[in-house]
């Protein structure tokens, strides 16, 4: 990290501003050579000058520089932010000068990268801030913040250090053998504190789990024969005429998607295409897909026509997703009632019909029923926010369960402060104390350039 880094920050667009960011030392350096105006390298941390970018003699643009030394600083590096006028050539022009004086284009997520390198912040923050970019609802980004402001942080850290005196305990106990009884309160000792932190991290896994869906959103399939009206539900649900609607059936033949708030959380709604029998190659392609759709969805939207009968179709659909959350919708109420709902012992039934948003709010209020939308807060509790960090707790948990059960055998003091050890380094990885080239590298090249 011994070089300088530069990227634009702000979408290349037309705009009233562009910022393109510098990092590293010596960016105020390169910065003041194209800079008319004060110099840069005898002005405060933290103040914004006014001046122009010139190459040579020629005026590129009127500017606001931002300079920032380190260490307090995002990346604890000099930083540079150039406040030009937003606008594609311009803002293009600026980042070729700084280039062509010295800097190297960051690589995607490389300045929060460098701020994690440099202690600036954790993995857990780090990831944090990914997510508050990319967050798309009100509870996401609450969520975010929590995980940027450090207070899973913090709990991962009371664990590391209780940890750290029990293995204290440990070693007390290896220098003096002599005495029992202080194998007998070391034992105790890490049995109480093992039983807490198991109870609490487990906790928090379970409840990582069910808030997944504030970040990532709940994937909603929207299956049924042809013709069942499946587009007509999702235009309506959407409030928008997003699928074409048709009284031919097959019309859709590949996914349709869209997405929703609801209670806060995303929805994101995919009409499949009709799923029966065909010899239609495009269409076959089609059902494939949906099918699909089912297996990956968290909650399947089965829709059947209340003016017909069940057919093999619907019955092999309705198969499908008995294992799957499942609301059954049945459309077109309106027309003569042929279909027989008791047969098939199905769930959640809700009645829409063809013409008008009769159905839609009880199917909403059925979805926010299935997830407990009602109570999921994001603010209201420390979790895990992604697989990363879920699967590195459900291993410390598998190792407190050995813990247990190594107390419970007898086992020497010396072999359970192992696996304590183990514990230790494992919650180490998940702020990122503990790390692989290749996973810091992987995770910071999914955050986008000039951050």
């Amino acid at each position: 990290m011994d070089d300088i880094i530069v990227a634009i920050s702000t979408v290349l667009g037309k705009g009233a501003i562009s910022i393109v960011r510098l990092s590293g030392e010596g960016s105020i350096e390169l910065v003041n050579k194209c800079f008319k105006g004060k110099d840069l390298t005898n002005v405060d941390s933290h103040t914004i000058n006014f001046g122009y970018i010139v190459d040579n003699d020629k005026v590129i643009d009127q500017v606001l520089v931002s300079i920032m030394k380190a260490p307090k600083t995002y990346t604890r590096e000099d930083v540079v932010e150039i406040n030009c006028h937003g606008g594609v050539a311009v803002t293009n022009k600026v980042l070729e000068l700084m280039v062509l004086n010295g800097a190297r284009l960051a690589e995607p997520g490389e300045f929060t990268k460098r701020a994690f390198l440099n202690g600036r912040i954790d993995l857990v923050e780090a990831e944090a801030v990914m997510d508050l970019i990319n967050s798309k609802t009100e509870k996401a980004r609450v969520q975010s913040i929590n995980q940027i402001e450090g207070r899973l942080t913090q709990i991962i850290r009371n664990f590391r250090q209780e940890l750290l005196e029990l293995l204290a305990n440990v070693e007390v106990n290896i220098d003096y053998p002599e005495y029992e009884d202080i194998e007998e309160v070391t034992i105790d000792n890490i049995k109480d504190r093992v039983v807490k932190m198991r109870e609490s991290l487990s906790n928090i896994i379970k409840e990582s789990e069910t808030r997944k869906i504030i970040k990532e959103g709940i994937n909603v399939a929207i299956v049924g024969r042809p013709n069942v009206g499946k587009s007509s539900i999702l235009n309506r649900l959407l409030g928008e005429e997003k699928a074409i609607v048709t009284d031919i059936a097959g019309t859709t033949r590949d996914i349709v998607e869209g997405s929703i708030t609801l209670n806060g959380i995303q929805l994101n709604f995919i009409d499949t295409a009709g799923i029966r029998n065909t010899n239609d190659v495009v269409e076959q392609f089609g059902v494939e897909k949906s099918i699909l759709q089912i297996e990956k969805a968290d909650l399947v939207i089965l829709v059947l026509n209340n003016n017909e009968e069940l057919t093999l179709d619907d019955k092999e659909l309705i198969s499908k997703v008995k294992n799957k959350k499942y609301i059954t919708v049945i459309n077109k109420k309106d027309l003569e009632e042929k279909l027989d709902v008791k047969s098939e012992n199905l769930a959640n039934v809700i009645y829409t019909d063809t013409i008008s948003q009769d159905g839609i709010e009880s199917l909403k209020n059925k979805i926010i029923e299935l997830f407990n939308l009602e109570e999921i807060e994001g603010n209201d509790i420390e979790i895990f926010t992604n697989t990363r960090q879920i699967t590195l707790a459900k291993e410390c948990l598998k190792i407190l369960d050995d813990v247990e059960e190594g107390i419970k055998n007898n086992v020497p003091v010396d072999l359970v402060a192992i696996d304590i050890k183990r514990i230790w380094t494992k919650l180490g990885e998940i702020l990122g104390e503990n790390y692989s080239d290749e996973l810091i590298d992987q995770l910071f090249k999914q955050f986008c350039l000039g951050k």
